[in-house]
């Protein structure tokens, strides 16, 4: 049952800390919770229009949110009684249709202060020389508070449009390839231009210093790309780098990348069995496992009373599309649902779609009930409202003491809140949970300065690069150091940390 009831407290010592609150949003309607769209409070039908975002960051700033966390696909959800059939998700509004994040960034950062921005980008199709021009744009016109949620996609339907019709490549060969992706945006950040390249000295009539900036002579499997950068040193110097992919691949491409994940789990023990592997692969990679953060897709109902949480859930419901959740089922998983009984349960199948659904609804994981079987009907049911993550439903306190226990289990450092109805859901949690966790120490009351970068949002005031145990750390030509000096320092980095 998706209710939550009072928990037990857990007997511990540990000094509460800040939970990282993301909201998670799309440019399109119903997100993760198909057909919502019809209930008269629902907005997101004005996801094409500028306001619902500049709205939505103002209020999630209001919250003391460290950021908005903008999904993104690049075709339609078509596995579902297919294949190649959308008629699911356009009568649903399953995440069709849907417009690009990118556009709607420096908007939302032109009314807010703190509020920090993560757009999810994919390495299928694009050039990375193109890419990291505008995430670069974007990292200058936020001031440095923008991240790059990195993907690999995993939809047919966007292969075939962006592939000149060819298939959707191997799972484990796309994450080749964003491997060699990133590595290009590491050099174009980091490697092209020096610090102090950029000097606007209108008495020597230089605005940038020629020999402070180099080609960066790229050449790999999938990209060859000489450079130089066409963008000046960002804020940041590189923005943050976040990752979706939970499978094993996935995991090792976080465990050497990343400054953040998404990762999610059906039950704390099962996040936790999930985290844990994580942090053992960022500990072989000589990195602190500390500083790879953890997020989990969470849907919260909430109310003033239990009842009046309990009333709203029932009355989602009977808005929720039952096929448009089994497009988004289908879809992620790349498993047609509709191939199977409705007591049926899924075959442990291989997948080239999102492999860690395809696990989390095919297998036993930690903290599952020995008695509960993943059929079609219970993974439909469980994906009506909420999608690919948890549902918590309760009061204020209730609702606390849920997210509280699976940080507390699990180990996660905070939550995506994506809405069931929006902006309603978002507003919910602004009115009623946040303050909760503000008291108990689990959340900001304010934030440290304005005009954090995203980094700072992440980490810590000061802290505004990568850690020093980070890959690309070095890779950075810093101020003072000339050409030469620098392609001496970074032909050692890059063969000890990039082609061991």
């Amino acid at each position: 049952m998706p209710i939550t009831n009072k928990r037990q407290k857990l007997d511990t010592k540990k000094q509460p800390k800040h939970l990282i609150l993301n909201g998670f949003d799309m440019m399109c309607p119903s997100l993760q919770t198909a057909g919502l769209w019809k209930h008269p409070d629902d907005k997101s039908r004005d996801y094409n229009k500028i306001e619902y975002w500049t709205n939505l960051a103002k209020l999630l700033e209001k919250g003391k949110f460290n950021a908005l966390f903008i999904a993104d696909v690049l075709g339609g959800y078509d596995v579902y009684n297919g294949p190649r059939n959308l008629t699911a998700s356009a009568k649903s509004g399953a995440q069709w249709p849907i417009n690009d994040p990118h556009a709607v960034v420096s908007a939302m950062a032109a009314v807010t202060k703190s509020l920090s921005f993560a757009v999810t980008s994919s390495t299928i199709s694009e050039s990375p020389y193109h890419f990291a021009r505008r995430l670069a744009t974007l990292d200058h016109l936020t001031e440095g508070r923008v991240g790059w949620n990195i993907v690999s996609s995993y939809l047919d339907s966007a292969a075939r449009n962006l592939l000149n019709g060819a298939d959707l490549p191997d799972h484990d060969e796309r994450y080749d390839k964003a491997a060699e992706f990133l590595e290009v945006v590491y050099q174009l950040f980091l490697s092209s231009w020096a610090d102090d390249a950029v000097k606007v000295d209108p008495k020597s009539k230089i605005f940038s210093d020629p020999n402070l900036i180099r080609e960066i002579n790229y050449e790999g499997k999938y990209f060859k790309v000489p450079g130089p950068s066409i963008f000046e040193p960002t804020p940041q110097r590189l923005p943050v780098i976040l990752q979706a992919g939970a499978s094993s691949k996935g995991l090792e491409y976080a465990a050497k990348n990343a400054e953040a994940v998404f990762i999610n789990g059906m039950t704390p023990e099962g996040l936790k069995y999930k985290i844990d592997k994580l942090k053992d692969l960022v500990a072989k990679h000589g990195r602190n496992p500390d500083d790879v953060k953890t997020v989990q897709l969470v849907t919260v109902i909430v109310g003033k009373t239990h009842d009046e949480a309990i009333a709203k859930y029932e009355d989602y419901k009977q808005y929720a599309d039952k096929e448009g959740a089994q497009a988004l089922v289908s879809g992620w998983s790349g498993i047609n649902v509709a191939d199977y009984e409705w007591d049926e349960e899924l075959d442990k199948v291989e997948s080239n779609a999102v492999r860690s659904f395809v696990e989390m609804w095919t297998k036993k994981v930690p903290g599952d009930s020995p008695n509960v079987k993943k059929t079609r009907a219970t993974i439909v049911e469980q994906a009506l409202i909420g999608g690919s993550g948890i549902l918590i439903v309760g009061d204020p306190d209730e609702v606390a003491d849920e997210l509280i226990r699976w940080h507390e289990v699990s180990g996660v450092d905070g939550f995506n809140f994506t809405y069931a109805v929006s902006p309603g859901s978002f507003e919910d949690l602004v009115e009623y949970v946040i303050p909760v966790l503000q008291e108990r120490g689990y959340a900001q009351k304010e934030y440290p300065k304005e005009r954090l970068t995203f980094r700072e949002n992440l980490y810590g005031v000061g802290q505004t690069f990568l850690k020093s145990d980070h890959p690309a750390y070095d890779l950075r030509w810093r101020a003072g150091e000339t050409k030469e000096e620098f392609e001496q320092r970074f032909d050692k980095v890059w063969n000890e940390n990039f082609r061991k």
